[in-house]
């Protein structure tokens, strides 16, 4: 299969972890969803084949899904007509072949909040490692007891720095307020909540446990909108309903497998990041397909 890692086009705006972002107007993006994967905050040196033709489908599903709670920044793939049809007069799109327009979405151009609003639904990953130190997690005093992979009484609402260089840090509920006040925090915790709330049961239909997500926002005309991805397994852990028992985590449908691998390696989770096995590489974006296939029955 086919693989892109880095795109360079004319306009390039923002070169992220994942996604090439190009300026096609006043209000316009276009965003190229490569094939890097980066875990730890680190980009991995290996692209999995494959990997933003799903991260594109699978936003658009998301988008499209959650629009009745939030409006939100996607207009379309360039790889379907009509989007294209938006951006035919730009002289970029001449410079999109098919493989490029497979992972490219068209979307509003937003001034972004500088957080990561995260939502966790089960204690896994690093608030499970915080929570067995502190019994803590982002300074919030959590019940004593709980299991891996326990079921939270009440979804957590647990934010942190978006960082450009370096490690994301987690924030307190006073530090989000301090950084974007009291009352656009206290939105995003609501929002973030509804929608993470709506896709964990709608997920549940299908088999598949929403354990914790991140999601992205920003104003457009001063309207607080949902933008970046949405409910991707690279930016969410997805388990298998069937292989879900406290005290373990369950089988991943996500890039844990991935994080697993490299737990075990030699690496102080900075750059430079080890190369990834093939075996590594093929399990991934079969993770990626499988829950891409479950969740949207595409």
């Amino acid at each position: 299969m086919n693989s892109i890692f880095e795109t360079n086009l004319p306009g390039l705006t923002h070169r992220g972890k994942v996604r090439d972002t190009y300026e096609l107007n006043d209000n316009l993006l276009l965003m190229i969803v490569t094939d890097r994967i980066s875990a730890f905050d680190v980009v991995l040196p290996d692209p999995i084949p494959g990997k933003g033709k799903i991260l594109a489908s699978m936003s658009k599903f998301w988008f499209n899904a959650t629009k009745h709670i939030i409006p939100n920044h996607f207009i379309g793939l360039a790889s379907e007509p009509e989007t294209f049809d938006l951006i035919k007069e730009n002289k970029i799109s001449s410079l999109l072949d098919d493989e490029i327009k497979a992972r490219t979405m068209v979307v509003k151009k937003a001034k972004r909040i500088d957080i990561e609003c995260i939502v966790r639904g089960y204690i896994t990953g690093s608030a499970w490692s915080e929570y067995k130190k502190t019994q803590q997690i982002n300074k919030i005093n959590i019940e004593p007891g709980l299991l891996e992979a326990q079921k939270f009484p009440k979804f957590l609402f647990t934010p942190s720095t978006k960082a450009e260089i370096g490690h994301d840090e987690p924030l307190s509920p006073q530090e989000t307020y301090d950084l974007i006040g009291e009352e656009l925090t206290n939105k995003l915790e609501q929002i973030s909540i509804d929608i993470f709330t709506f896709a964990h049961q709608y997920s549940l239909s299908k088999g598949i446990i929403l354990a914790d997500t991140k999601m992205e926002f920003g104003f457009l005309n001063d309207q607080l909108i949902l933008i970046d991805e949405l409910l991707t397994p690279d930016s969410s852990r997805f388990w298998s309903s069937n292989d879900y028992k406290l005290g373990k985590s369950p089988e991943p449908f996500d890039k844990q497998h991935l994080r697993n691998w490299l737990i075990k390696q030699d690496w102080d989770k900075n750059p430079p990041a080890p190369n990834l096995p093939e075996k590594i590489i093929n399990q991934t974006i079969e993770k990626y397909s499988e829950s891409f296939q479950i969740l949207t029955t595409k």
